[in-house]
């Protein structure tokens, strides 16, 4: 399930994003998409791609990887998201719902490090 109002475009924070063409409340659920669940083997070849920047951790342990289909893996990453995640380990899904509203034509953003507000630099700004 994808909202219909999301659409991808360019993005001015990196390459492209996921935007929305109307006005969304705060707590709502605007995507719920399945994911590849990656062995911990498959996701160690991963990361040696151009698609380790759009695989998640996966699993209780983090040791797997997963790959989400539909919009999820091209959310982009702010401090200060919009937008928040959840994985469902059993359905194999991960939901995205909005935190904040977000105006028609804003980029919607996740943290990458699970939690909206967390500080701590993510892989690539750790370099």
């Amino acid at each position: 399930m994808i909202l219909s109002i999301l659409y991808i475009s360019d993005s001015t924070e990196k390459g492209r994003g996921v935007f929305t063409s109307a006005d969304i409340p705060a707590n709502t659920i605007i995507e719920i998409s399945p994911v590849i669940e990656l062995s911990k083997e498959d996701r160690k070849t991963i990361e040696q791609t151009k698609l380790y920047y759009y695989i998640f951790e996966w699993g209780k342990k983090k040791k797997k990887g997963a790959l989400g289909l539909g919009y999820v893996s091209m959310y982009n990453h702010n401090y200060n998201a919009n937008c928040e995640y959840e994985m469902d380990y059993d359905e194999n899904t991960i939901a995205i719902k909005t935190i904040k509203k977000i105006n028609a034509g804003e980029e919607l953003f996740i943290n990458y490090n699970a939690t909206p507000d967390d500080a701590s630099p993510v892989w690539f700004d750790a370099k």
